[in-house]
């Protein structure tokens, strides 16, 4: 079952409240802030690392970057590193490839969120594929979800983009 429709199910169940946004093709959650104009801090980025022998699923605002080095002291892990392409089209089979939501416990992976996330009403992120997002408030995503919250994000310089 594609995750679109795989994460509809789940937020009926739970009788979630959700908007389904489709838009043009786009590859990153800053793209897909472009394209729906949103705030790019209301875009929620998933980004996945190895701490140590496992997986991780980070979620914070697509403005911000995954800062490793707190991150690491977060996880208390000696290693980490992102995650990469072959490992994430593993772990999320049903998912096109940088689009999984941030619902990592669909998937049996722990999920942390920034800080920053838990600060605006709702969050909207790519739904397992490049055209299309769900938007949600972030209450209802975390009584579901129950990532842990903490500090890591680091904020990309201007040239960095």
């Amino acid at each position: 079952m594609p995750v679109l429709k795989r994460l509809q199910s789940y937020l009926d169940a739970n009788k979630i409240p959700y908007e389904v946004v489709n838009h043009p093709k786009a590859y990153t959650a800053h793209d897909v802030a472009h394209t729906l104009d949103v705030p790019g801090k209301l875009v929620a980025k998933v980004v996945v690392v190895k701490a140590d022998r496992y997986f991780v699923m980070t979620v914070l605002p697509s403005t911000w970057r995954v800062d490793l080095k707190r991150l690491r002291d977060v996880l208390e892990a000696r290693d980490i590193r992102l995650a990469t392409e072959a490992e994430c089209s593993n772990l999320f089979p049903d998912c096109q490839v940088g689009t999984m939501p941030p619902f990592g416990n669909l998937y049996g992976v722990e999920v942390y969120v920034d800080q920053l996330l838990t600060e605006d009403e709702s969050i909207v992120f790519e739904a397992g594929t490049y055209v299309g997002a769900i938007k949600l408030r972030y209450k209802d995503f975390a009584d579901l979800v129950r990532p842990k919250v903490a500090a890591f994000h680091h904020e990309p310089s201007k040239i960095e983009g």
